[in-house]
């Protein structure tokens, strides 16, 4: 791909700005090293001229003017006596020009990678504090396979390569230079001949490059989405007998995927070899012509060596930097993809050490409210109100899909009404103080998502091992009835659960869920349908847990069954987007 193409689409701008202030520091000192790796090799190519000078003609180089200072200062008597220093000179070069390479490489590859960690770890904050409805919105294997998948990308194949090209490039200036300086027309041939052969080449494969890159772009999602669906759905997969429809997707992506990266490296690497062919015959060509060119053979061979060893440097640096343009070309979709996850923008918030929580002493209101998922959607909401009082046992009823979870998405302020408004001590609950109403809130889902953890860890939930306060694990799985249950387990509460809690039932997950928002010392609770996966007598266990609980509490219990709910205070019966508020009684009569 040309340069001019690259550096249409590839915006390094935007890239710059998420690079934190110590890795600039770090890139500039990268800089400073290929400019010092630069002038190690303008020493080495061109030690080779007095080294191979002093073997082939030693008195003529014994008498140059530029040698008197080398020999007083050795104390040589005679044209013999040159050949060992100078060859400890040629070496010394040699040696210390490679290590600086090796330096350079070994900078250049930790900066990168290290570069790359920031990068995952800013994309992996910032998608954790989108809006839920983002979240919801997009399918989640796209996120993931923007965090592992291309962020390695951009580091192999996109940061790497550019530090690559502009370390080519300084080394090429730098060769550029000593060899212009010995033989100023043979050095532009081999230049502009071979960099105008690299050129075509990205002419020629620059469509396929773009191709291969929302191939790679395009088909990593869907790898991992596959795996994410077969995996996570094992159960029905195994009942159902669908392993090969899964492996089929599964393959439909992969193979697809892995033959555009197999394309983009050979049209990386290949070049390579059929410029040291070239390079060869090129070098063969310059030296039968200068013998016959020279009547001094000897002093050809010096000029001659410091060109070979000269063209052997510069053909690895052009095939380096061809090989950079076309791994940025054959991924600079994957690229863009990184980039409008790191510009995801965060909320203002998050740049609070501390939140304080809004007072709720009184009660909460929904005023005016109306809602839908997007301009498209239907509404499920139009001027709702309604009013519910701290410390309540508010129960949530209506048929599947009649927006008792997103009424109550609303109440936690994870959704934003279309319109209308949400009130908390007649506080109006915006943006700028969403977090500090969150924190009074605990959410016991129907599926408590439980870490292969212990039972204190998931417990304690997000909160590092050694910070963990066990005299609060203990008396928030009181509250939620654990006690008996880890008191008859082995580890007691260093027992692990498995993974998603496989080693325990689903009434024992729904009570760590409730021990949980204990632990979080929340005083509003909310149930989003925690008993309808279970069985009667299992959530007859839950609710008389939920029902023992602090009466100074406000507790919102979402059900599909209204005798589910006999111990709330109110019933809230959702129906078609209206509401109707009433006693257990009102609302399991109307139910007959």
């Amino acid at each position: 791909m040309s340069g001019l193409n690259i550096r249409k689409k590839l915006d390094l701008v935007s890239l710059w700005g998420h690079i934190s202030l110590r890795r600039k520091k770090q890139f500039w000192l990268l800089l400073i090293l290929m400019i010092i790796a630069s002038l190690a090799e303008i020493i080495s190519v061109g030690a080779i001229i007095p080294f191979l000078g002093v073997l082939t003609s030693p008195d003529q180089f014994y008498e140059h003017h530029l040698m008197q200072p080398l020999i007083s200062i050795l104390n040589i008597e005679n044209s013999s006596q040159l050949i060992l220093p100078l060859t400890f000179i040629f070496i010394g070069a040699a040696i210390s020009a490679g290590m600086i390479r090796i330096s350079l490489l070994y900078v250049m590859t930790r900066l990168s990678f290290g570069t790359g960690a920031d990068l995952s770890i800013d994309i992996y904050r910032r998608t954790l504090y989108q809006d839920f409805s983002v979240h919801t919105a997009r399918n989640s294997s796209e996120v993931i396979n923007g965090i592992i998948t291309k962020t390695n990308t951009v580091i192999h194949k996109i940061i790497m390569p550019i530090l690559i090209i502009i370390s080519s490039t300084v080394l090429l200036i730098g060769i550029m230079s000593i060899l212009l300086s010995i033989n100023t027309l043979i050095a532009l041939i081999s230049f502009i001949g071979f960099g105008s052969l690299y050129w075509l080449m990205s002419l020629y494969t620059r469509t396929k490059l773009k191709s291969n890159s929302a191939t790679i772009a395009d088909q990593s999602t869907s790898l991992i989405k596959s795996l994410q669906e077969g995996l996570g759905g094992i159960r029905d997969v195994l009942l159902e007998g669908s392993q090969e429809f899964y492996c089929k997707i599964y393959r439909d992506a992969d193979i697809p995927l892995r033959r555009a990266s197999g394309d983009n490296l050979f049209i990386s690497l290949g070049p390579r070899y059929v410029m040291e062919a070239l390079g060869m015959a090129f070098i063969a060509t310059l030296a039968y012509f200068m013998t016959q060119e020279e009547s001094d053979i000897q002093g050809a061979i010096p000029v001659l060596g410091a060109l070979a060893l000269g063209a052997q440097r510069l053909l690895p640096i052009l095939q380096q930097a061809y090989a950079a343009f076309s791994s940025i070309g054959g991924n600079i979709d994957s690229y863009e993809d990184v980039l409008k996850l790191l510009n995801q923008k965060i909320p203002s918030y998050v740049q609070k050490h501390t939140i304080t929580p809004i007072p709720f002493e009184k009660n909460l209101e929904i005023r005016h409210l109306s809602f839908r998922h997007s301009l498209r959607s239907p509404w499920i909401f139009k001027n709702v109100n309604l009013k519910l009082s701290k410390g309540a046992k508010v129960g949530f009823v209506g048929t599947t899909g009649s927006g008792k979870s997103t009424l109550l998405d609303i109440t936690m302020g994870l959704l934003t009404p279309t319109s209308g408004e949400l009130y908390v001590d007649n506080l109006l609950i915006e943006k700028k103080n969403i977090r500090a109403w969150q924190s009074h809130i605990a959410h016991v889902p129907q599926n408590v998502f439980l870490s292969d953890g212990t039972i204190e860890e998931n417990i304690a939930f997000g909160i590092p091992k050694e910070l963990i306060d066990h005299r609060r694990v203990k008396e928030s799985a009181q509250k939620a009835q654990l006690v008996d249950l880890i008191n008859d387990l082995k580890d007691g509460y260093q027992t692990i659960v498995g993974e998603s809690g496989s080693r325990l039932s689903g009434g024992q997950r729904q009570r760590i869920g409730i021990a949980r928002a204990m632990y979080k010392q929340a005083d509003v609770l909310i149930f989003d349908e925690a008993t309808s996966a279970l069985d009667n007598k299992t959530e007859r266990e839950v609710m008389s847990a939920i029902n023992s609980l602090d009466h100074e509490l406000t507790i919102f219990i979402i059900a599909h069954r209204v005798e589910t709910l006999k111990g709330c205070d109110i019933i809230v019966k959702v129906d078609n987007g209206n509401i109707n508020i009433g006693s257990y009684k009102d609302i399991a009569s109307s139910e007959d």
